[in-house]
Protein backbone atom coordinates (compact mmCIF):
# COMPACT_ATOMS: atom_id res chain seq x y z
CA UNK A 1 0.00 0.00 0.00
CA UNK A 2 3.09 2.40 1.02
CA UNK A 3 4.29 1.76 -2.52
CA UNK A 4 1.36 2.36 -3.99
CA UNK A 5 0.63 5.71 -2.45
CA UNK A 6 4.20 6.65 -2.86
CA UNK A 7 3.67 6.26 -6.39
CA UNK A 8 0.53 7.58 -6.89
CA UNK A 9 2.84 10.90 -4.90
CA UNK A 10 5.43 10.86 -7.63
CA UNK A 11 3.50 10.25 -10.47
CA UNK A 12 1.04 13.41 -9.37
CA UNK A 13 4.32 15.32 -9.05
CA UNK A 14 5.78 14.40 -12.34
CA UNK A 15 2.25 15.43 -14.07
CA UNK A 16 2.46 18.67 -11.98
CA UNK A 17 6.18 19.29 -13.10
CA UNK A 18 5.29 18.62 -17.02
CA UNK A 19 2.15 20.93 -16.73
CA UNK A 20 4.15 23.86 -15.28
CA UNK A 21 6.95 23.94 -17.48
CA UNK A 22 4.30 23.68 -20.65
CA UNK A 23 2.50 26.87 -18.78
CA UNK A 24 5.61 28.34 -18.44
CA UNK A 25 7.20 28.22 -22.15
CA UNK A 26 2.96 29.52 -23.53
CA UNK A 27 3.66 32.29 -21.15
CA UNK A 28 7.25 33.07 -22.32
CA UNK A 29 6.13 32.78 -25.93
CA UNK A 30 3.99 35.72 -25.17
CA UNK A 31 6.00 38.19 -22.58
CA UNK A 32 9.08 37.73 -25.29
CA UNK A 33 7.83 40.01 -28.25
CA UNK A 34 5.84 42.27 -25.38
CA UNK A 35 9.10 42.42 -23.98
CA UNK A 36 11.02 43.26 -26.71
CA UNK A 37 8.78 46.11 -27.60
CA UNK A 38 9.21 47.45 -24.05
CA UNK A 39 12.79 47.27 -24.39
CA UNK A 40 13.45 48.73 -27.39
CA UNK A 41 11.31 51.37 -27.46
CA UNK A 42 13.67 53.05 -24.71
CA UNK A 43 16.52 53.08 -27.85
CA UNK A 44 17.52 55.44 -30.22
CA UNK A 45 17.72 54.47 -33.88
CA UNK A 46 21.18 53.81 -33.43
CA UNK A 47 21.15 51.58 -30.59
CA UNK A 48 18.39 49.57 -32.03
CA UNK A 49 20.99 48.33 -34.68
CA UNK A 50 23.98 48.26 -32.20
CA UNK A 51 22.64 46.71 -29.25
CA UNK A 52 21.30 43.19 -28.19
CA UNK A 53 17.25 42.97 -28.87
CA UNK A 54 16.71 41.96 -25.15
CA UNK A 55 18.96 44.85 -23.75
CA UNK A 56 18.86 48.38 -22.96
CA UNK A 57 21.18 50.88 -25.42
CA UNK A 58 23.44 53.38 -24.37
CA UNK A 59 20.83 56.05 -23.72
CA UNK A 60 17.08 55.62 -22.16
CA UNK A 61 15.23 57.71 -24.90
CA UNK A 62 11.46 56.49 -24.00
CA UNK A 63 10.06 59.62 -23.39
CA UNK A 64 11.41 61.38 -26.68
CA UNK A 65 10.59 58.73 -28.82
CA UNK A 66 6.79 58.62 -27.53
CA UNK A 67 6.53 62.50 -28.23
CA UNK A 68 7.71 61.83 -31.66
CA UNK A 69 5.15 59.48 -32.17
CA UNK A 70 2.07 61.24 -30.60
CA UNK A 71 3.65 64.02 -33.20
CA UNK A 72 4.54 63.13 -36.25
CA UNK A 73 2.63 63.57 -39.27
CA UNK A 74 0.93 66.38 -38.13
CA UNK A 75 0.23 64.40 -34.92
CA UNK A 76 -2.12 61.17 -36.51
CA UNK A 77 -0.93 58.54 -34.29
CA UNK A 78 -3.64 59.83 -31.29
CA UNK A 79 -6.16 60.20 -34.27
CA UNK A 80 -5.60 56.25 -34.95
CA UNK A 81 -5.81 55.55 -31.65
CA UNK A 82 -8.89 57.04 -31.18
CA UNK A 83 -10.01 55.55 -33.92
CA UNK A 84 -9.19 51.97 -32.48
CA UNK A 85 -10.93 52.40 -29.63
CA UNK A 86 -14.40 53.83 -31.93
CA UNK A 87 -13.91 50.72 -33.89
CA UNK A 88 -13.17 48.04 -31.27
CA UNK A 89 -14.97 49.58 -28.11
CA UNK A 90 -18.50 49.98 -30.19
CA UNK A 91 -17.92 46.99 -31.88
CA UNK A 92 -17.37 44.81 -29.16
CA UNK A 93 -20.13 46.45 -27.26
CA UNK A 94 -22.63 45.59 -30.28
CA UNK A 95 -21.25 42.82 -30.86
CA UNK A 96 -22.16 41.04 -27.15
CA UNK A 97 -25.32 42.58 -27.05
CA UNK A 98 -26.23 41.19 -30.14
CA UNK A 99 -25.02 37.56 -29.06
CA UNK A 100 -26.48 37.75 -26.12
CA UNK A 101 -29.61 38.36 -27.80
CA UNK A 102 -29.14 35.96 -30.26
CA UNK A 103 -28.01 33.54 -27.75
CA UNK A 104 -30.66 33.82 -24.66
CA UNK A 105 -33.34 33.65 -27.75
CA UNK A 106 -31.86 30.67 -28.93
CA UNK A 107 -31.33 28.88 -25.44
CA UNK A 108 -34.82 29.78 -23.98
CA UNK A 109 -37.33 30.33 -26.65
CA UNK A 110 -38.41 27.13 -28.64
CA UNK A 111 -39.97 27.69 -32.46
CA UNK A 112 -39.62 25.73 -35.77
CA UNK A 113 -35.64 26.19 -37.38
CA UNK A 114 -34.04 27.12 -34.80
CA UNK A 115 -30.93 24.43 -34.34
CA UNK A 116 -31.12 24.80 -38.33
CA UNK A 117 -30.70 28.64 -37.63
CA UNK A 118 -27.85 27.97 -35.19
CA UNK A 119 -26.19 25.28 -37.43
CA UNK A 120 -26.29 28.09 -40.14
CA UNK A 121 -24.57 30.57 -37.24
CA UNK A 122 -22.01 28.43 -36.44
CA UNK A 123 -20.94 27.82 -39.95
CA UNK A 124 -19.60 31.21 -39.56
CA UNK A 125 -17.35 30.31 -37.10
CA UNK A 126 -15.38 27.94 -39.93
CA UNK A 127 -14.83 30.98 -42.52
CA UNK A 128 -12.24 33.41 -42.09
CA UNK A 129 -12.56 37.01 -42.05
CA UNK A 130 -10.53 37.76 -44.53
CA UNK A 131 -12.77 35.32 -47.41
CA UNK A 132 -15.23 37.87 -46.61
CA UNK A 133 -13.58 40.79 -46.74
CA UNK A 134 -13.52 41.36 -50.83
CA UNK A 135 -17.46 40.63 -50.99
CA UNK A 136 -17.97 43.14 -48.04
CA UNK A 137 -16.11 45.58 -49.93
CA UNK A 138 -18.34 44.56 -53.17
CA UNK A 139 -21.34 45.28 -51.12
CA UNK A 140 -20.56 48.37 -49.40
CA UNK A 141 -19.29 49.96 -52.24
CA UNK A 142 -22.22 49.16 -53.94
CA UNK A 143 -24.11 51.23 -51.22
CA UNK A 144 -21.78 53.75 -50.90
CA UNK A 145 -20.35 53.33 -47.35
CA UNK A 146 -16.55 52.18 -48.38
CA UNK A 147 -13.93 54.66 -46.92
CA UNK A 148 -16.60 55.60 -43.41
CA UNK A 149 -16.46 54.33 -40.29
CA UNK A 150 -19.11 52.42 -40.79
CA UNK A 151 -17.47 50.35 -43.38
CA UNK A 152 -15.60 48.94 -40.16
CA UNK A 153 -17.59 48.96 -37.68
CA UNK A 154 -20.50 47.01 -39.87
CA UNK A 155 -18.74 43.89 -40.06
CA UNK A 156 -17.45 43.86 -36.24
CA UNK A 157 -21.23 43.90 -34.51
CA UNK A 158 -20.96 40.17 -35.64
CA UNK A 159 -19.65 37.36 -33.69
CA UNK A 160 -20.50 33.74 -34.34
CA UNK A 161 -18.05 32.63 -31.19
CA UNK A 162 -20.11 35.15 -29.10
CA UNK A 163 -23.55 33.61 -30.12
CA UNK A 164 -22.37 30.40 -29.49
CA UNK A 165 -21.12 31.36 -25.82
CA UNK A 166 -23.62 32.99 -25.17
CA UNK A 167 -26.39 29.85 -25.73
CA UNK A 168 -24.42 27.50 -24.04
CA UNK A 169 -23.90 29.88 -20.90
CA UNK A 170 -27.17 30.66 -21.06
CA UNK A 171 -28.52 26.89 -20.83
CA UNK A 172 -26.49 26.47 -17.84
CA UNK A 173 -26.82 29.98 -16.37
CA UNK A 174 -30.40 30.99 -16.78
CA UNK A 175 -32.90 29.30 -14.44
CA UNK A 176 -36.03 28.89 -16.70
CA UNK A 177 -38.06 28.58 -13.11
CA UNK A 178 -36.43 32.16 -12.32
CA UNK A 179 -38.04 33.48 -15.90
CA UNK A 180 -41.03 32.27 -15.16
CA UNK A 181 -41.19 33.56 -12.06
CA UNK A 182 -40.74 37.07 -13.67
CA UNK A 183 -43.53 36.21 -16.04
CA UNK A 184 -45.89 35.72 -13.40
CA UNK A 185 -45.06 38.68 -11.64
CA UNK A 186 -45.86 40.78 -14.94
CA UNK A 187 -42.84 41.71 -16.52
CA UNK A 188 -42.48 41.53 -20.20
CA UNK A 189 -39.98 39.46 -22.51
CA UNK A 190 -37.12 42.49 -23.27
CA UNK A 191 -37.83 43.23 -19.21
CA UNK A 192 -36.72 40.05 -18.54
CA UNK A 193 -34.13 39.60 -20.58
CA UNK A 194 -32.79 43.07 -19.82
CA UNK A 195 -32.84 42.81 -15.88
CA UNK A 196 -32.36 38.74 -15.27
CA UNK A 197 -30.78 36.93 -18.10
CA UNK A 198 -28.17 39.74 -18.37
CA UNK A 199 -27.22 39.75 -14.90
CA UNK A 200 -27.15 36.06 -14.58
CA UNK A 201 -24.41 35.79 -18.02
CA UNK A 202 -22.17 38.44 -17.16
CA UNK A 203 -19.08 35.96 -17.21
CA UNK A 204 -19.84 34.57 -20.82
CA UNK A 205 -20.33 38.40 -22.18
CA UNK A 206 -17.00 39.58 -20.75
CA UNK A 207 -15.62 37.16 -22.30
CA UNK A 208 -17.41 38.15 -25.30
CA UNK A 209 -16.47 41.62 -24.96
CA UNK A 210 -12.93 41.21 -24.42
CA UNK A 211 -12.47 38.49 -27.50
CA UNK A 212 -14.62 40.65 -29.67
CA UNK A 213 -12.26 44.02 -28.63
CA UNK A 214 -9.07 41.94 -29.42
CA UNK A 215 -10.01 40.85 -32.59
CA UNK A 216 -11.51 44.14 -34.00
CA UNK A 217 -7.89 46.18 -32.65
CA UNK A 218 -6.21 43.38 -34.05
CA UNK A 219 -7.81 43.68 -37.23
CA UNK A 220 -5.78 44.72 -40.27
CA UNK A 221 -7.04 42.84 -43.66
CA UNK A 222 -11.03 44.94 -43.61
CA UNK A 223 -9.60 48.17 -42.96
CA UNK A 224 -6.70 47.75 -45.42
CA UNK A 225 -9.60 46.84 -47.81
CA UNK A 226 -12.18 49.62 -47.00
CA UNK A 227 -10.45 52.22 -45.95
CA UNK A 228 -8.29 55.44 -48.08
CA UNK A 229 -8.69 58.33 -45.87
CA UNK A 230 -5.91 58.36 -43.67
CA UNK A 231 -7.66 59.67 -41.05
CA UNK A 232 -9.98 56.72 -40.70
CA UNK A 233 -7.18 53.99 -39.98
CA UNK A 234 -6.84 51.99 -37.12
CA UNK A 235 -3.64 51.24 -35.38
CA UNK A 236 -2.90 48.54 -36.61
CA UNK A 237 -3.25 49.86 -40.27
CA UNK A 238 -1.19 53.33 -39.72
CA UNK A 239 1.79 51.31 -37.58
CA UNK A 240 1.50 49.63 -41.10
CA UNK A 241 2.40 52.74 -43.07
CA UNK A 242 5.18 54.01 -40.87
CA UNK A 243 6.64 50.15 -41.28
CA UNK A 244 6.56 50.64 -45.01
CA UNK A 245 8.76 53.93 -44.79
CA UNK A 246 11.65 52.36 -42.46
CA UNK A 247 14.16 51.61 -45.83
CA UNK A 248 13.64 55.48 -46.63
CA UNK A 249 13.73 56.72 -42.87
CA UNK A 250 15.27 54.75 -40.55
CA UNK A 251 13.95 56.92 -37.77
CA UNK A 252 10.19 55.27 -37.94
CA UNK A 253 11.27 51.74 -36.95
CA UNK A 254 11.36 53.84 -33.10
CA UNK A 255 8.25 55.40 -34.50
CA UNK A 256 6.78 52.16 -35.23
CA UNK A 257 7.97 50.27 -32.21
CA UNK A 258 6.70 53.15 -29.66
CA UNK A 259 3.47 53.36 -31.07
CA UNK A 260 3.46 49.39 -30.62
CA UNK A 261 4.10 50.01 -27.01
CA UNK A 262 1.14 52.05 -26.38
CA UNK A 263 -1.08 50.34 -28.52
CA UNK A 264 -1.27 47.40 -26.02
CA UNK A 265 -1.66 49.66 -23.22
CA UNK A 266 -5.33 49.30 -23.80
CA UNK A 267 -5.28 45.63 -23.86
CA UNK A 268 -3.96 45.22 -21.06
CA UNK A 269 -5.75 47.62 -19.53
CA UNK A 270 -9.00 46.04 -20.21
CA UNK A 271 -7.63 42.11 -19.25
CA UNK A 272 -6.85 43.51 -15.42
CA UNK A 273 -10.59 45.35 -15.35
CA UNK A 274 -12.46 42.79 -16.61
CA UNK A 275 -10.60 40.28 -15.00
CA UNK A 276 -12.65 40.15 -11.96
CA UNK A 277 -15.67 39.54 -13.39
CA UNK A 278 -14.39 35.73 -13.81
CA UNK A 279 -13.78 35.12 -10.48
CA UNK A 280 -17.08 32.91 -10.60
CA UNK A 281 -15.97 31.54 -13.09
CA UNK A 282 -18.30 29.14 -15.38
CA UNK A 283 -19.77 27.57 -11.57
CA UNK A 284 -21.88 30.42 -11.69
CA UNK A 285 -23.76 28.38 -14.58
CA UNK A 286 -24.26 25.07 -11.77
CA UNK A 287 -28.10 26.72 -11.46
CA UNK A 288 -30.50 23.68 -10.79
CA UNK A 289 -33.73 23.85 -12.58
Amino acid sequence: MADRSSREAGARRSTTFFVTSVLVLVSLYFIIPVLWVVINATKTTDDLFSTNGFWFGGSFALVENLRNVLTSNGGIFPRWFVNSLLYSGAGALLATYFAAAAGYALSKYEFRGKNLMFGLVMGGVLVPGTATALPLFLVFSRIGITNTYLAVLIPAVVSPFGLFLCRIYADAAVSTSLLEAGRIDGAGELTIFHRIALRQMVPALVTVFLFQFVAIWNNYFLPLIMLADERLYPITLGLNTWLSQTNRLPEFYQLTIGGALLSVIPLAILMLVLQRFWKGGLTEGAVKE
